[in-house]
């Protein structure tokens, strides 16, 4: 079954009771079991888990060709969650450029847990495979990455990670499972923040991980999920379905805006950068051509004029909206060095769009007079 058939109707399936073709909401916090506790229908406690949890989880894990999936509150969570499931004394890598919640993670919190972190740049395979030399438990990538678009590969990682019997991590946001698997070109778990791409409408948070197997260590942050409760709610849980249905649809029309958006923005004399993987002058771009089905709706400008010009422009903008997260229906821009805090990483000169489902002439017009007005 091809993805876009997969998305309307994995989890979909109708209602068994009525028949409805929409599927319900269990809002129930409790369900009923026997004197001995026993399960009637399955269900205990929507912590531990919901029918309308296990459909959305049925559906990205179908969507990510894994075995099982989680589902989570928030991306954050999906993390947190998975990280510190990883025993004391771990060692992961993590990529230089990557999204700054999960920076800060690795370095305000993990080291308390006794789990040691290495950045450094995932694209420099000889560095990896010299950091793996030293051990290591867990290899995070993150591709196309945030906020600088590098893109990884995600093969060679996983070959080096069970090179050395580490996991493969992937972080498959700003892509979607509808521009790539990273299951199928070897990760063993693909994370995704589901207020992202999946939610579509920027009105739903949520995270969840997708599982290669559904093995003991997907058992072990299962239970971790139960005990420690960062469970997602019923109604995120069937909004973020409702989420799938559009997304392969959703997908196309970001990537074909986002690569008309760019074009624009790299002939442009005021921008010194354009980072975005559809461009043939992206240093990934042939790796992303063979990895990723197209090229995402994200994409990173840097100015000639430095963190001045990228806030004027932000500024002048009248269509695309300032403000953070991305893969909603609107428009976004986001300068990530004001918004990541006083230990940012990314350059100040640098604006992040999330390019939305408007007419790509309407949003470079935009793009147009601010660049002008700047």
């Amino acid at each position: 079954m091809r993805l876009e058939t997969l998305a309307i109707h994995a989890g979909g399936e109708s209602d068994r009771e009525t028949g409805a073709l929409t599927p319900p909401i269990h809002l129930a916090t409790t369900f009923k079991h026997g004197p001995a506790g026993e399960r009637i229908a399955g269900y205990e406690y929507q912590r531990e888990s919901n029918p309308t949890n296990e459909r959305l989880r049925a559906a990205i894990a179908a969507l990510e060709g894994g075995e099982a999936a989680l589902t989570f509150a928030s991306g954050m969570a999906a993390v947190t969650t998975l990280l510190e499931s990883l025993p004391s004394g771990a060692r992961l890598l993590l990529p230089d450029d990557c999204y700054s919640g999960v920076r800060m993670l690795a370095t305000e919190f993990l080291p308390e847990r006794g789990i040691a972190v290495q950045r450094l740049d995932m694209a420099d395979l000889a560095a990896v495979r010299s950091a793996c030399a030293g051990g290591v438990d867990l290899i995070w990538a993150e591709t196309p990455s945030n906020p600088l678009m590098k893109v990884t590969d995600i093969a060679a990682l996983a070959a080096l990670a069970h090179e050395h019997g580490a996991l493969l991590v992937c972080d498959n946001t700003f892509a979607s499972p509808v521009l790539q698997q990273p299951l199928a070109l070897g990760a063993d778990i693909v994370m995704h923040s589901t207020t992202k791409y999946f939610g579509g409408h920027s009105d739903v948070l949520g995270g969840a991980l997708a599982f290669k197997h559904d093995d003991e260590f997907c058992k072990r942050i299962a239970h971790r999920l139960h005990i420690t409760g960062a469970v997602l709610a019923p109604f995120s849980a069937w909004l973020t379905l409702r989420g799938c249905r559009s997304l392969p649809a959703r997908m196309a029309m970001h990537c074909a805006n986002a690569r008309k958006v760019a074009e624009f923005l790299a002939a442009q004399p005021q921008v010194e950068r354009v980072n975005y993987p559809g461009l043939p002058s992206h240093p990934g771009h042939e790796l992303a051509a063979r990895q990723m089905r197209d090229f995402g709706g994200m994409l990173s400008v840097q100015f000639r004029g430095g963190r001045e010009t990228a806030l004027a422009v932000a500024g002048k903008l009248r269509l695309f909206t300032n403000a953070t997260s991305l893969g909603g229906c609107e428009s976004l821009v986001e300068h990530r060095g004001s918004t990541e805090g006083p230990h940012t990483t990314t350059p100040q000169n640098l604006l992040r769009i999330s390019v939305g489902l408007e007419h790509a002439d309407d949003l470079i017009a935009d793009l147009a007079q601010a660049l002008r007005e700047a």
